[in-house]
């Protein structure tokens, strides 16, 4: 059950972070946001504020801004068309019945002959009872009838397409950075907790019992020197210890700036299936706000190389499929996480949402990276591409992630009952 509860919290904070960001800067640039999506599929919770619906659906596979103008969202009305009008205080039209319009005995049923909801915001109509000719003005905000449900109309200023490329590229690229900021956010929270790693080979705690114990190596020991070797850094220092199990090693440290040297051999343990060389010391850690807050961004940066390493192995094949892992997969890896504490698992958390960001930044089709690709043509070329053209592309791309998840899934199905 704990897995569960701490799979669902990542899942949704991720998620959540990244769409807000695509929401703050659609809001900001003045677009339109018709709903903010958690996951897909069938609604399992909604609720409306101000224009926005917010809705957690049933497939934990991602989530969604919906903004106007990105995708179909009312019928087109033609002349002829027999619709049903209210109107409010100033005359204006508040409301468009398209059917069901015995349901609203308050309208007034006109036909059509000419209505813009883009630009000049009018309706020319004829009254069906009198015959009698209409122009009337339509609110910003009326609401679209179909099926009984209200969809706000968007005039071309709140649509996604009006917006200059500066502000149609942040806005894609928001979610994403969210990520990242995330990420930064919580490696500086547990910088703050734990400390943060210093680079020198800087002893921070001896145990009991070890070798280097034994060797009367203490606390804030420096190791500046093993076998007439220098090192620079705790990981020269480390790599050298393991790849020496049960050799003697002469080890030099600075104390309070009198240098001490020390015979020390390695106890032989082993980890993962391999053997190496352990002396029983652990790092020093500072938790100097300054050094909390340079970890956070160095940190992140760091994990970000090691995977855009990784996508650039998969891409030229030197990983195979197999390596991707989907949601069951790391459900599996979540539950590994989760038993060994929560440090661990919000460090598995930033990794994760950075992993998002990438993934995302990608120039693939359905995902931010392929319309920030589409919008930097549209920079380039000085008009946007065809949004036809661009919705097939996105739907075939979205087609083939989805085809992928599903392969990807199946191996991370099988890996669970080898």
């Amino acid at each position: 059950m704990n897995t569960v509860i701490a799979f669902i919290f990542m899942f949704g904070l991720l998620v959540f972070i990244h769409e807000l960001g695509h929401l703050i800067f659609a809001k900001r640039a003045g677009m339109l946001a018709r709903e903010f999506a958690i996951g897909f599929g069938p609604k399992i919770f909604s609720y409306r504020k101000d224009e926005t619906l917010y809705t957690v659906r049933l497939l934990p596979i991602g989530g969604y801004v919906r903004v106007a103008g990105e995708d179909p969202e009312i019928i087109e009305l033609k002349p002829g068309h027999h619709i049903g009008i209210e109107l409010n205080e100033f005359g204006d039209v508040n409301k468009i019945i398209v059917n069901n319009k015995s349901n609203y005995p308050n309208a007034k049923i006109v036909e059509v002959e000419k209505i813009d909801l883009d630009h000049e915001l009018t309706l020319d109509c004829y009254d069906l009872d009198s015959d009698e000719h209409h122009r009337y003005q339509v609110d910003r905000k009326a609401l679209f009838v179909m099926d009984d449900k209200e969809t706000l109309i968007a005039p071309y200023d709140r649509q996604f397409g009006s917006k200059t490329t500066s502000q149609k590229g942040i806005q894609v690229f928001a979610g994403p950075m969210m990520n990242f900021l995330l990420a930064i956010a919580i490696f500086i929270g547990l910088g703050f907790i734990q400390g943060v790693p210093v680079d020198e080979a800087i002893i921070g705690g001896v145990e009991e019992g070890s070798p280097a114990h034994q060797a009367e190596l203490v606390e804030g020991d420096e190791v500046v020197q093993i076998d007439e070797t220098n090192v620079e850094s705790w990981m020269d220092f480390v790599l050298y210890v393991q790849e020496r199990p049960d050799e003697q090693l002469e080890i030099t440290v600075d104390r309070h700036g009198e240098l001490i040297t020390e015979s020390i051999t390695p106890e032989s343990v082993t980890e993962q299936g391999q053997t190496i060389g352990r002396i029983g010391v652990m790092r020093e850690f500072e938790d100097a706000a300054g050094q909390v807050i340079l970890h956070g961004f160095t940190q992140t940066y760091d994990i970000t190389i090691l995977i855009i390493e990784a996508v650039g192995q998969l891409v030229t094949g030197q990983l195979s499929i197999d390596a991707l892992a989907g949601p069951v997969g790391i459900y599996s890896a979540t539950d590994d996480v989760v038993q060994t504490g929560l440090l661990n698992f919000l460090t598995w958390t930033a990794m994760l949402s950075i992993n998002l960001g990438i993934i995302n930044l990608l120039p693939l089709p359905a995902l931010d990276g392929g319309r920030l690709m589409f919008i930097g043509l549209e920079a380039i070329r000085g008009k946007p591409i065809d949004p036809q053209k661009e919705g097939v592309v996105h739907f075939i791309g979205f087609a083939l992630l989805m085809l992928l998840m599903i392969i990807v899934t199946w191996n991370d199905i099988e890996r669970l009952f080898m």
